[in-house]
């Protein structure tokens, strides 16, 4: 799992040079240029990346009435920010709350929202976290450092190609104070599947 980091980067290494290896060939054929590879890892890395979620996130904590769209829409609503395209066309937002926390995975392959939360995490492809998130969900939130209460139902939901999931953290407590801006620095792609805690 995601805490197994000698694993992790045997696995980031040997998919890095495998995407490596592709990428000259595709290039010494004449099919991509560097410069291309290069800006769309980039856009999916930083611009289309978990920084986008961020902002759907803070939006829906400073703005009940997005909130309630976002919960009823959630393809409407995020595109109200900017953010749709091709793995986003339909996304469904589950809201964690003092009773429920929900966990993302995609059983079937890695389907994802690369519009808001970019390039899925290496540990989400991988079919470990894909079968055990389904069979023992707590297990696996556990040894990402989520601990839950017994009374908190964990609800995990399974990705497809129809349809994608966000999750909406609960807002931490005591950020009333806090910009929009402020509120987006405190989410993280992690929160955003449902394996970590805002």
């Amino acid at each position: 799992m995601p805490h197994d980091h000698h694993h992790h980067d045997e696995e980031e290494t040997g998919m890095a040079l495998k995407v490596k290896a592709l990428e000259q060939v595709l290039v010494a054929k004449g099919v991509v240029d560097s410069a291309t590879v290069d800006v769309f890892v980039e856009t999916y890395e930083t611009k289309v990346g978990p920084r986008n979620g961020a902002r759907v996130v803070a939006r829906a904590w400073s703005d009940p009435d997005y909130k309630a769209r976002l919960l009823s829409d959630g393809s409407a609503a995020i595109a109200e920010l900017g953010y749709s395209g091709l793995q986003g066309e339909h996304m469904v937002v589950l809201e964690n709350t003092d009773t429920v926390h929900n966990m993302v995975t995609c059983t079937l392959c890695s389907c994802y929202p690369w519009p808001v939360l970019g390039l899925p995490p290496v540990w989400y492809k991988s079919p470990e976290y894909r079968a055990r998130s389904i069979r023992e969900p707590r297990k696996v939130l556990q040894e990402f450092g989520v601990d839950l209460p017994d009374d908190i139902a964990v609800k995990v939901w399974d990705s497809s190609a129809d349809i994608r999931y966000l999750v909406l953290p609960r807002r931490p407590t005591g950020t009333d104070h806090l910009s929009e801006e402020e509120l987006a620095d405190l989410v993280t792609r992690d929160g955003m599947i449902g394996t970590a805690l805002v």
